[in-house]
Formats: C-alpha cells, sequence, structure tokens
C-alpha cells in the first residue's frame, strides 16, 4: 500500500486476521534521533491476584452463563465468562470487507500540542518521600515521535455526507475496525467512520503516551480535534461531524482513561466512551494539584461532585487485570477496584453505563474483546439516531 493510499479490500481482511493476536499498547515508530536506546529492562512484579466480583464492597452485579454477554440495551453490572468464545460478527467476518482503509503518518515537528517527550530506560521514578501519591521522575526529556493514523471509511459513505465516527487509541486497531465493518455491513451500527491513532510512544509517567492519554484536561482531544480530524478529513476525503451524540472515543489501559477524559473534559465533542481496563488509577504525571490523584480522581471526586453529564459509558475489566504494578503504594492503583469505584459513582449519579466483570480475563483481554466488541459496539451507540436528510 503506498503513502495516503487506500488498502485494498484483501488487505483489511489481513487486519482481521491480525486481531488474533495479543494486545499491547501500540508504540508509534520513533525517529532516528532517538532510535538507538536499549529497551528497558522490565521489572519483576508478582502476577496480580485473581478477584472474586461478589468480594464485599464491589458493586452487586448480574451472573451470566458462560460464554453470554448482557443485552445491549441493559444499564448495570454483569459478570461474565470464563469461557470467552470469539463473537458471531468477528469470526465470521466477510471476506470482502463492508469499507476501507486509508493511512497517513503524522510526527511532531507539526504539532503544537505534543513537541514530544521519552523516558530513558530504566526506572520508572521514586516516590515522594512527602507525599506517597506522586511520583518523582528525572529521567524524561523532549524527543520526537512519529505516529500512523488509520481512517476506515464504510462503503456506504455518500462523498459530502457529514458521517458519525469513532475515535480510537493506541491504533492502528484492527479488531475495532473489523468489528465496526461486520456491524455495518449486518445494519447494527449505521455507516460510520474510524480514526485509529497511534500513540506517541512509551508508556506510563514521563513517556509520550502517559503524557497523552492520562493527563486530566482537554489537551489530547484538542490535539485530536485541531491536528488529527481535518488531516483524516483530507486523507480519506470524509466528512466529520461536530455532533458530541455522534461521536464515540474508545481506548484500552490508559487510552481507556483518554476516551473518558475526552468526553468529560471535551463534553461538547463527545458523547459516547467504550473502555477496556480503564487506567482510572493515579498516574498522571505531570502532579497537577487540581487533580491530585489523576484518573482516581473519577470515581473519588469529579463524577459524585459535578452536575451529570451527557454521557453514555460501556467499560470492562477482568478479574486478574493490573495491582501495583510499579513502585508507588498509595492505594491507587488496583485496576478492577477502580473500575469498580467507577461503576459504582456512575450508578450514583444517574449514568446510562454498562460495566462487565469477565472472569479469567486478564488486562485489555484479547479474548474478552473479540468476545464482547459488537455486544459494546452496541450499547455505546445505543439511542443514536442519523440525522435525516
Amino acid at each position: 500500500m503506498g503513502h495516503n493510499g487506500c488498502m485494498p479490500s484483501h488487505a483489511l481482511l489481513l487486519l482481521s486476521l491480525l486481531a488474533l493476536t495479543p494486545w499491547a499498547p501500540a508504540q508509534a515508530p520513533v525517529t532516528p534521533a532517538a532510535a538507538p536506546q536499549a529497551p528497558p529492562a522490565k521489572p519483576k512484579y508478582p502476577p496480580p491476584p485473581t478477584r472474586d466480583p461478589h468480594t464485599s464492597g464491589y458493586v452487586q452485579a448480574k451472573e451470566l452463563p458462560d460464554g453470554t454477554l448482557p443485552p445491549p440495551d441493559a444499564d448495570g453490572n454483569f459478570i461474565i465468562g470464563p469461557t470467552h468464545p470469539v463473537a458471531p460478527e468477528l469470526a465470521g467476518a466477510p471476506a470482502t470487507p463492508h469499507g476501507k482503509v486509508i493511512e497517513f503518518t503524522m510526527n511532531s515537528a507539526e504539532s503544537k500540542f505534543y513537541p514530544g517527550i521519552m523516558r530513558d530506560p530504566g526506572p520508572l521514578g521514586t516516590p515522594d518521600p512527602n507525599d506517597p501519591a506522586k511520583l518523582i521522575v528525572t529521567t524524561s526529556h523532549p524527543a520526537p515521535w512519529t505516529r500512523k493514523v488509520a481512517v476506515y471509511v464504510p462503503n456506504d459513505y455518500k462523498p459530502g455526507a457529514i458521517a458519525p465516527f469513532i475515535v480510537g487509541a493506541d491504533g492502528p486497531d484492527p479488531l475495532l475496525i473489523t468489528a465496526v465493518d461486520s456491524l455495518i455491513a449486518a445494519h447494527r451500527l449505521p455507516a460510520m467512520v474510524v480514526v485509529s491513532i497511534a500513540n506517541g510512544g512509551g508508556d506510563a509517567q514521563g513517556s509520550e503516551r502517559g503524557l497523552e492519554y492520562d493527563t486530566m484536561s482537554p489537551r489530547y482531544a484538542d490535539f485530536v480535534e485541531q491536528e488529527v480530524l481535518p488531516r483524516a478529513e483530507a486523507e480519506a476525503h470524509v466528512r466529520l461531524t461536530r455532533d458530541p451524540d455522534a461521536r464515540m472515543a474508545t481506548g484500552g489501559s490508559s487510552g481507556a482513561a483518554c476516551a473518558l477524559i475526552m468526553a468529560w473534559y471535551g463534553n461538547d465533542l463527545y458523547h459516547r466512551v467504550l473502555a477496556w481496563s480503564g487506567t482510572w488509577i493515579n498516574q498522571q504525571w505531570p502532579y497537577d494539584p487540581k487533580t491530585p490523584h489523576g484518573a482516581w480522581e473519577f470515581p473519588e471526586h469529579l463524577i459524585p461532585d459535578s452536575p451529570r453529564k451527557p454521557i453514555r459509558i460501556w467499560m470492562e475489566v477482568g478479574d486478574f487485570d493490573l495491582f501495583n504494578p510499579n513502585v508507588m503504594r498509595d492505594g491507587m492503583h488496583d485496576w478492577v477496584l477502580a473500575n469498580e469505584n467507577l461503576a459504582r459513582a456512575l450508578a450514583d449519579k444517574g449514568y446510562h453505563y454498562q460495566f462487565v466483570f469477565a472472569r479469567n480475563a486478564g488486562h485489555v483481554d484479547r479474548a474478552t474483546r473479540q468476545q464482547a466488541f459488537p455486544e459494546a459496539l452496541e450499547y455505546v451507540w445505543q439511542g443514536y439516531k442519523p440525522p435525516t436528510r
């Protein structure tokens, strides 16, 4: 496929096959100036414990028969698993996809929002001796990035029409594109565009990915709005809606936190969120006294203390999802507890949400995504009515 060219149908089929590979945050290519670095040694953390969804203090949830999912029109808390069959819509993805994918590349020299940083290999940082909720990072410094953006356009798109769309983190994400393509073909989603954006590289505090996804502000939504979407429209020859009810943000891990951050701080831009293993934990860096606990603030203060926003969210966590995977011991690094807390906060405020607790599932679990993606998409887009012409 040529630069800025259209991907042929057999290539999109190949994307659907690639969706069977294990999930990991997509790493943006690094320009040669930042390349010659030894990979950091991965710390040896104990395996996360397997949590019981019926633990005291967790939200009450309906246990479903193994291999089944909640209805796509049902709010509330559900427990699935431990078997995760691939959704029929993905197992039987059509040999001829219902759309095309256009890719282009962005680089940090063009960005006014993210000129680029990276963290050197080695330890993540050290806890502040005066505040265990703060991490001191001394090895982060400016560095350039490049990233790919994939734009899926359904065959049903009519040139010049204004399209609803999904923004996805850690792209290009073939599973997201395949799920959307299959549901459009089955007339279970309206024709919509997907803009799947790679991160800027690295992970967690001090990295470009961490800065983009874990910062509690409208900055990333503004970056997408002002720098990514105009390029996507130009490269793919589409027009994207400005209606927040016709826009969805999605991602896994910190990408999931980013999706909710986009809808929270950019509620005039996004009303729909789909989150896998959301990092609603204390991972924001640099420290911000307005939100001192990062995304942990969502269930702790932001949602309980704010008027209800027009956000519909589908969210999932695995029973052996992440638990304290770094040097901080602040009580705010348990992904399962963070998702339980968020579900409770959403319920207390009367939000439309569906929370899926997946048995036999780890962090951004591939098998769970293959099982639940179509149902999750239908839930999030529930109630959307395309404008009449």
